[in-house]
């Protein structure tokens, strides 16, 4: 396994449990420390999402059969952030309900049950309203993930036709080479016939000559 993904995932665990420990206290808090701890939330899961696209990445450059499991065991850590992103969401909506509830007894109403019904029909045109903000994030953020597994994934078979183009390099090279010692063969056999054709000739030269002075000894008995 790779060593940078080891050390993402030991950053993720610390984090995600700190964020679980930090859910469970903002649920008994109220006011102004249940807004900071909830802000402190929504950084951290934003550092987790990070943390997850980074071991998305590692995992993506390593061998098939360990990219098959790291990439299983993220999809666990993502339905695990989604979760506590839900419990985060609800703990916040509980928090606006209470905000707009002190709101309106500072106002002097006894209770939001007593209000007319022109308010509570825009506390609930308010609330509709910021949970149609808190959906649009959520899809932002689910399509900004989409574009970047979209993004690793170009980029690995970018990587696979860079190393396809790099062996058949490689295998032209080897052509070459095989083509430049075809050659140097060829050349050293030419060489080798012009100079077996030259001794040849000067063989029959000399087996001519001999027969020609044999021919001419007998001829002149």
């Amino acid at each position: 396994m790779s060593e940078v993904f080891e050390g993402y995932e030991r950053k993720y665990c610390e984090l995600s449990a700190n964020l679980s420990k930090k859910c469970s206290s903002a649920a008994v808090l109220d006011g102004e420390q249940r807004k900071q701890t909830i802000l402190e939330i929504k950084t951290g899961l934003d550092e987790a999402d990070s943390l997850i696209r980074k071991m998305d990445l590692e995992a993506r450059g390593l061998q098939p059969n360990i990219k098959a499991v790291l990439l299983a065991k993220l999809r666990e850590f993502k339905s695990d952030l989604n979760n506590l992103k839900s419990e985060v969401k609800r703990i916040a909506s509980t928090n606006l309900n209470q905000a707009a509830r002190d709101e309106l007894l500072e106002a002097g109403m006894a209770d939001t049950l007593t209000a007319s019904a022109n308010q509570r029909d825009r506390l609930m045109m308010s609330t509709e309203r910021l949970n149609n903000s808190s959906n649009r994030i959520r899809d932002s953020r689910r399509v900004m993930l989409e574009t970047e597994e979209l993004g690793v994934s170009l980029l690995q078979d970018l990587h696979g036709q860079r190393q396809a183009l790099l062996h058949a390099n490689d295998t032209m090279y080897g052509v070459d080479d095989n083509i430049s010692r075809s050659k140097k063969i060829m050349t050293n056999i030419s060489r080798r016939m012009d100079r077996n054709k030259w001794v040849i000739g000067s063989i029959i030269t000399v087996l001519v000559i001999a027969i020609a002075v044999v021919l001419y000894f007998k001829l002149s008995k």
